[in-house]
C-alpha cells in the first residue's frame, strides 16, 4: 500500500509549511489580551472598548471562516491564505495608529477577517484532505499544536515588545510578521487542490441543508460555541484579572505563554485519542474538565502559583478541542465540502467567542468583577459535556453519499 507521500509528493514539505503558517498567522491574534491595561490606560479607555474591537474581531473571524472554507473547497486553500495574511497584517498595522475608540473597534473587522483566511482551521482543514483516514487526527493535532507554538512565543514576544518599544510600534510589528505567512503557501499550492471545483451554488446549498438536518452535526456546530466563548473571555481577560488582583504584568502574560505551551502536549494527546478512542468521549470529558478547574481556580485564592497552574492545566485542555471536532466533521460529513462545513462549526465557535470577549468587559466596566463570567463559564462546560454524547461516529448523509460517488 502506497503511503501518503508516495501518492502526494511534496505532502511533508507542505504539512511543514501549514505549520508554520498556524504558528505565524495564530500566535499574536490570540494573545492580543496583553495590550488590554496598556492601551486602556494610555488612551483612557473602559474595558468594554477593547474588549468590543476583540469581540468584533472574533465575530467578523467567524462569519469570514465559512466563506473562506467555501472558498478553499472551490479554488484553493493557498490563495485564501494569502488574502488572509496581507488582510490581518492591516489590520494589525491600523491598530498601532489609531487613537479614535470607534476607529480601533473597525479594526477588528480587518483582524477577524484576515485570520478567519488565514488561521489554522484553514490549515488544517486542507491537510486533513490530504491525508489518510488513519492519520488524520494526528495531522490535525499537528497543526493545533504549531498554532498553539505561536502563542507561547507570542505572549511574552508581544509584552516584551511593548515594554521596549511601546504598544503602537508593537502592533505595526506584528502587522509586518503577517508577509511572513506568504513565503510558504508555495509549498501548500503543490499539493491542496480544490475538492469541490465543479460544485454549483446548488451544491452548497443541499450540502448545507443535508448537514443541518443531521443530529451530529448540530451537536458539533452548538458544543463549538461553548469552546469559544472559554478561550475568548480567558485569553482576552486572565492578563487584566491577574493584574486587578495585584500580580505583575509579566504574569499575566506568562499565563497565556503556558496556556500555548501546554496546549502542545494537549493537542498532541487529542490526535492520538482521535485514532485510538471515541472522539465524542474525549470531547466530552474535556468540556467536563475544564468546567472542574475553572471551579478550582475561582475557589481558591489566586496567587502566582494558583495562576500558573491553572494556565497550565487549561492549556492541555484548551485548543485539544478542534482536531476532535474537526475529525468527527470529516468522519460525519464527508471531505468534499469539509472546508465549508468545518467553517461553519467554527463560525459557531467564534459566535461564542464575540460574547466571551466582549460580555466580560461589560460584565467588569459594570460590577469590576469577573465572577460572574467564570460561573458562566463553567455551567457552560458542563452543558458542552452533555451536548457532545449523542453523537453518532459513523458517516452521516453527505459522506455516504460521496462514498458511494453522489456528492
Amino acid at each position: 500500500m502506497k503511503t501518503d507521500e508516495e501518492k502526494t509528493p511534496g505532502l511533508r514539505a507542505a504539512i511543514l509549511a501549514g505549520c508554520m503558517v498556524a504558528f505565524l498567522g495564530f500566535g499574536f491574534a490570540a494573545t492580543f489580551g496583553v495590550f488590554l491595561t496598556p492601551m486602556s490606560q494610555d488612551l483612557g479607555w473602559g474595558r468594554e472598548v477593547f474588549s468590543l474591537s476583540v469581540a468584533v474581531q472574533l465575530l467578523t473571524w467567524g462569519f469570514a471562516q465559512p466563506i473562506a472554507g467555501a472558498v478553499a473547497d472551490r479554488f484553493g486553500t493557498a490563495r485564501v491564505l494569502a488574502f488572509g495574511a496581507i488582510c490581518a497584517g492591516i489590520g494589525f498595522a491600523l491598530r498601532g495608529m489609531t487613537t479614535d475608540p470607534t476607529a480601533f473597534v473597525l479594526t477588528g473587522i480587518f483582524v477577524g477577517a484576515g485570520t478567519g483566511a488565514a488561521s489554522f482551521p484553514i490549515v488544517i482543514g486542507a491537510l486533513g484532505k490530504i491525508v489518510s483516514a488513519e492519520r488524520r487526527s494526528f495531522i490535525l493535532g499537528l497543526g493545533t499544536a504549531a498554532a498553539s507554538l505561536g502563542m507561547f512565543v507570542a505572549a511574552p514576544t508581544a509584552t516584551t515588545m511593548i515594554g521596549t518599544i511601546g504598544w503602537q510600534t508593537a502592533l505595526i510589528v506584528i502587522g509586518c510578521s503577517f508577509a511572513l505567512i506568504l513565503p510558504f503557501l508555495i509549498f501548500i499550492a503543490r499539493v491542496a487542490k480544490p475538492t469541490a471545483s465543479g460544485s454549483s451554488a446548488s451544491d452548497f446549498g443541499h450540502a448545507l441543508s443535508v448537514a443541518f438536518t443531521d443530529r451530529s452535526y448540530l451537536c458539533l456546530f452548538f458544543g463549538f460555541f461553548v469552546c469559544g466563548f472559554h478561550v475568548a473571555f480567558i485569553q482576552t481577560h486572565l492578563p487584566a484579572y491577574v493584574m486587578d488582583l495585584g500580580l505583575a504584568a509579566s504574569i499575566g502574560a506568562w499565563s497565556l505563554a503556558l496556556i500555548g505551551l501546554f496546549n502542545i502536549a494537549g493537542s498532541f494527546f487529542a490526535g492520538w485519542s482521535g485514532q485510538h478512542l471515541s472522539k465524542k468521549a474525549v470531547l466530552s470529558g474535556i468540556y467536563f474538565a475544564r468546567a472542574v478547574v475553572i471551579s478550582l481556580f475561582v475557589l481558591v485564592p489566586v496567587t502566582e502559583v494558583s495562576v500558573l497552574v491553572f494556565s497550565a492545566v487549561m492549556g492541555l485542555l484548551w485548543l485539544s478541542t478542534v482536531p476532535l471536532t474537526m475529525g468527527l466533521v470529516a468522519q460525519t460529513q464527508g471531505l468534499k465540502f469539509f472546508s465549508t462545513l468545518a467553517g461553519l462549526v467554527f463560525f459557531s465557535h467564534q459566535t461564542g467567542s464575540f460574547i466571551g470577549a466582549w460580555l466580560g468587559g461589560r460584565i467588569y466596566d459594570v460590577a469590576q468583577d469577573y465572577t460572574l463570567m467564570w460561573w458562566a463559564a463553567v455551567v457552560l462546560g458542563l452543558l458542552a459535556a452533555l451536548i457532545h454524547l449523542p453523537i453518532r461516529e459513523e458517516p452521516g448523509p453527505l459522506a455516504r453519499a460521496e462514498a458511494g460517488g453522489d456528492a
